[in-house]
């Protein structure tokens, strides 16, 4: 999971969503910013994180391929997300 923006005070909001859609998967993928700016992807926590914890759990070779495309939680989707969101919140810092 990205790190926490410490040097940023908290958002105004509790959590906040989005689904995209994630060109390295092929798929739709929900990512959620909390108000710490702690942020994640849910395709990665659903699917490669539970390979990576699991290794004896199996995915068929379309999900496998998908699963190494994805770049987990240092994603630009989710980096890119989070940033807007920043921006939004502090109006351009």
């Amino acid at each position: 999971m990205p790190k926490a923006r410490t040097e940023l005070q908290p958002a105004k909001w509790q959590i906040t969503a989005t689904t995209v859609h994630c060109d390295l998967v092929d798929d739709f993928v929900t990512i959620i910013v909390n108000k710490d700016w702690t942020a994640k992807c849910i395709w990665y926590k659903r699917y490669k994180q539970k390979a990576l914890e699991d290794r004896k759990q199996k995915f068929d070779r379309n999900m496998r391929l998908k699963m190494d495309k994805c770049q987990g939680p240092e994603c630009s989707y989710i980096t890119d997300y989070r940033d807007k969101l920043i921006k939004e919140e502090f109006g351009g810092k």
